[in-house]
């Protein structure tokens, strides 16, 4: 359904989440012990449901009604914790299927996926449950994309990543790996043998840094940087790294080079060899950094260097937390000026003051005080300051590659080239994970809507359906904080173990009782309503208001006004309303699971 109705919209949670999962919905069922069908509403419009709870960016939250009250719901710990019950890997207690019924008919035109990352993969998910054939053409030797060429194993078990893609291609898709676009394959010939191609081949090349020094042994792109070491090479990065950037890749790779050996270790690599030291400098460390290295046993020392401040800083919160926990400094408001190098290898890198990151009108336009000038010793600069597409095999097409280097698309994600779609980071550069598995089911729905001819969206229609009563009599709706993530100390963050832990049912129930419930719609009959003014009485939050039609551009006569920004979902003023005017629904638009209908 596009664009969002009101009711859709009116649940802030929904309308932020690319894929419109009704998170309010899963919350609330939780709440009420509910599992299953919390897990089924969160698993129906996301193939990803299990990874998501462990590393999404989650836009939901930062969009929370409750945030306006203290701090928003902890809606990815919440996924987490009924995935872990129900998810693809629960197990012999997975339910992932009951929300993925194989269509009745088979089709018989073939749609070739270029990419086995989230976009890729959502989009194969979905063109099977329509019916179609498919097959996916990956480069590597391994399918997820960035979920696990990117992602590090300490945030997304790659157990668990396994179950969750197992469980897509064992819908029926077919995989062909190691088959890069352009060298084992073309378009043109992608073009004759399947009906609709769709490129998802992510952002994997790093951006450079033109400075002095950018180009000596040791400096090496954070994108580049985690994708060798998620494949298993080893990487020489010695004792001290410094990482150039802000956001939550410029992290991703800080805490990384602090595991690097494990990576080693887990490959079978471990020795002088895999990870080298200075024995010199353990000495000098004090006990802390000494367990630290032990347990980690990747380099001693990492520094983060950013041009924002730390309130400036686009990475997330709970990551530049968990970063300083490990060990990991800062030097913020630093700017690069050249990478120091000795006999071609890099020796620390020299960084000059901001006065700024942005100008008056908050555009991206640092300056700097040339005078203020700092060397940082290294070993190794880990360069995280974006990413780009990397579009040699397009070259030549009849692909419109746009000013962005990235390939033009329109609203259903169709490419200028007739067949031919794109979507994630090929058609709109890096963004997060879940808006990658919103354009892999955008362009599946297009090319649906393409092939059949069929002009409906294969997503149900929204309706509003009558919702038992939900009373929120007690007054201490806001007195519960918000439940801290569970995490493994970082004394005990040992290899790649999983940092980041599920909650127990207590936890989840208690944060779950949090929700205000914006799903849940106080519902007029206008023919029944006397306009006593009762329910504005028994309003606790004083809510609701009867002021002349004219005022809100009716005509004659009175309306009455309900603030459901603030609306705590009580229900009193249905149970006071006389004449039972008042009633409260739900409304069951995108991403709410509707019985009988499983997309």
């Amino acid at each position: 359904m596009e664009p969002l109705s009101y009711f859709d919209e009116n649940i802030p949670c929904l309308a932020a989440c690319p894929v419109h999962t009704n998170a309010g919905a899963y919350v609330a069922a939780i709440a009420d012990g509910l599992d299953e069908q919390a897990y089924l509403t969160a698993r129906l419009p996301n193939p990803f449901a299990s990874v998501c709870g462990r590393v999404c960016a989650a836009p939901c939250e930062d969009a929370c009604r409750r945030g306006q009250i203290d701090e928003p719901i902890a809606i990815r710990a919440l996924k987490r914790f009924v995935t872990e019950q129900f998810g693809a890997e629960a197990g012999e207690a997975s339910r992932w299927d009951a929300v993925d019924a194989p269509a009745a008919v088979q089709r018989g035109e073939r749609v070739a996926v270029v990419g086995g990352g989230p976009a890729g993969l959502a989009a194969a998910h979905d063109l099977r449950l329509l019916g179609y054939s498919v097959t996916i053409f990956e480069e590597s030797t391994v399918l997820g994309g960035m979920m696990r060429l990117g992602i590090p194993e300490y945030r997304l078990d790659r157990e668990l990543l396994d179950a969750e893609i197992a469980s897509i291609v064992g819908l029926g898709v077919e995989v062909q790996l190691g088959t890069r676009l352009g060298r084992d394959v073309t378009l043109e010939a992608l073009g004759a043998d399947f009906d609709a191609t769709f490129l998802a081949i992510g952002a994997t090349k790093g951006r450079d840094l033109d400075i002095p020094g950018h180009d000596a042994d040791g400096v090496f792109r954070a994108v580049e940087f985690l994708l060798n070491i998620n494949q298993g090479f080893h990487v020489d990065i010695g004792d001290r790294v410094v990482v150039i950037g802000g956001g939550n890749v410029a992290l991703d790779a800080a805490r990384t080079a602090l595991r690097a050996a494990a990576y080693d270790e887990a490959q079978g690599r471990s020795g002088p060899d895999a990870a080298p030291t200075s024995g010199a400098d353990v000495g000098v460390r004090d006990a802390v950094d000494v367990a630290r290295t032990a347990m980690r046993a990747g380099a001693t020392e990492v520094l983060v260097v950013s041009l924002e401040s730390e309130t400036e800083l686009p990475a997330s919160r709970q990551e530049l937390e968990d970063a300083r926990d490990e060990g990991i400094r800062f030097a913020h408001r630093r700017g690069p000026a050249r990478i120091v190098v000795e006999n071609g290898t890099v020796k620390g890198l020299e960084t000059v003051g901001v006065r700024s990151v942005f100008d008056a009108d908050g555009r991206f336009a640092p300056t700097f005080d040339e005078d203020d000038r700092l060397v940082h010793g290294a070993d190794t600069v880990i360069l995280a300051i974006g990413q780009a597409v990397d579009l040699d095999a397009i070259e030549g097409t009849a692909l419109e590659i746009s000013p962005r280097h990235t390939l033009g698309v329109d609203d259903a994600l169709a490419t200028t080239l007739p067949g031919v779609w794109a979507g994630g980071d090929a058609a709109h550069g890096p963004r997060n994970l879940i808006d990658a598995i919103a354009d892999g089911r955008r362009a599946a729905e297009g090319i649906h809507r393409s092939l059949s001819g069929d002009s409906e969206t294969a997503r149900p229609e929204g309706r509003m359906v009558e919702l038992e009563q939900f009373h929120r009599l007690r007054d201490d709706y806001d007195d519960h904080n918000r439940v801290s993530i569970p995490m493994i100390p970082s004394e005990r963050r040992i290899g790649l173990r999983e940092i980041e832990l599920g909650l127990t049912p207590e936890q989840a129930r208690c944060e779950a009782s949090r929700c205000l419930r914006c799903f849940a719609n106080i519902l007029l009959d206008p023919s029944a309503c006397v306009l006593c003014g009762l329910c504005a009485d028994v309003c606790p939050l004083d809510l609701i208001s009867l002021v002349p039609a004219v005022e809100v551009g009716g005509g004659e006569g009175t309306a009455l006004l309900l603030d459901e920004s603030a609306c705590i979902r009580c229900g009193l003023c249905i149970e006071r309303c006389p004449p039972d005017a008042l009633s409260m629904g739900v409304w069951e638009g995108v991403g709410v699971a509707i019985p009988g209908v499983s997309r």
